[in-house]
């Protein structure tokens, strides 16, 4: 396993590969995730990712499941103190809002940003967050009363460091400025949706958001901010015949990026997944992927990204197709 420091020199150690636990409870049953977190401890992985709302689309969940069973994991293996968890606030169903998800979500309010730490507490079984992403964005709330609502959850000690997911660049870069401005903790972390392939353009703006050139941009402006990605894989359409290309990415321009992947995949030896972890990774902003897995051999052929190195000819192949 390799390893960075999460929001700069001073942020806790992470691993350079992040689990994510989305299906964990719902789609993926607890005898397997746990199996697929063993794994991940195992080969040294220490950064885990989870959400208050995750499956709550599922027919029959609720929302709880994946942080119930990252608490019940983390309880029977010891492993709290050697895990660095982040989970997230902001899109959990709020009933009192309606019944139809996601414009019945919780929002960034003052009110929802505490009820949503102390309910993630409760189900991780735990008195802290080491990250605590706001996801997405809230315009409904304005913008001074999220930031100072998550900056108390730091200051009480709750949670270690903010995130922030499905953010546009310039409400982040807002964001962090009046936190610095009030001499506040602000976003150290940022999660988008990334992968090698590019969207079409012309989408309109959805809850999850891009990481675009100007985002890249930003976070190589600002090393103090840590990149996440999440969707790094596609659910598997990069490799399954089964799994068609998401629409976002079902464009011409797809076509020469996806044969360039496979050609340098068989240079390396690797699979295509493989090679988008690491073109990921090895970026000029390098990017912490959030592996979306639902067994241990998918673990594994993520976790054997981490040693692979693609040389700068590969790279400007890779970028420039």
């Amino acid at each position: 396993m390799h390893y960075r420091t999460l929001g700069g020199d001073q942020g806790p150690r992470i691993s350079a590969m992040c689990l994510g636990t989305l299906p964990f409870g719902t789609t993926v049953d607890e005898p397997t995730a746990f199996a697929v977190l063993d794994r991940f401890a195992e080969a040294g992985g220490t950064f885990v990712d989870t959400a208050n709302h995750y499956g709550c689309w599922i027919p029959g969940a609720t929302g709880d499941e994946s942080e119930l069973l990252l608490g019940r994991w983390l309880r029977s293996r010891g492993a709290a103190g050697r895990t660095v968890v982040a989970t997230k606030v902001g899109a959990r169903p709020d009933p009192a809002r309606g019944s139809a998800w996601p414009a019945n979500a919780e929002g960034l309010g003052r009110a929802a940003v505490r009820a949503g730490i102390d309910g993630s507490l409760r189900r991780l079984g735990t008195d802290r967050v080491d990250l605590y992403y706001a996801h997405p964005e809230d315009r409904h709330v304005p913008l001074d009363e999220t930031v100072e609502a998550l900056a108390g959850l730091v200051q009480d000690g709750t949670v270690g460091a903010l995130g922030a997911g499905g953010h546009r660049t310039w409400r982040l870069a807002e964001a962090r400025h009046t936190a610095a401005g009030r001499g506040l903790p602000g976003f150290r972390a940022v999660q988008q949706r990334h992968t090698y392939l590019r969207p079409r353009r012309g989408l309109p703006p959805d809850m999850q958001g891009e990481a675009d050139e100007e985002l890249l941009d930003y976070a190589a402006a600002h090393p103090g901010l840590t990149l996440t990605g999440y969707g790094t894989l596609m659910a598997g359409a990069y490799s399954r015949t089964d799994r068609p290309l998401p629409e976002r990415y079902d464009h011409p321009g797809s076509v020469a990026r996806l044969r360039v992947l496979a050609e340098v995949a068989a240079e390396c030896g690797a699979t295509v997944n493989q090679v988008v972890l690491a073109w990921l990774m090895g970026d000029a902003v390098p990017v912490v992927p959030v592996v979306g897995v639902s067994s241990v051999a998918q673990l594994d052929e993520c976790l054997a990204a981490l040693d692979l190195r693609l040389d700068a000819v590969q790279r400007a192949r890779l970028d420039t197709a």
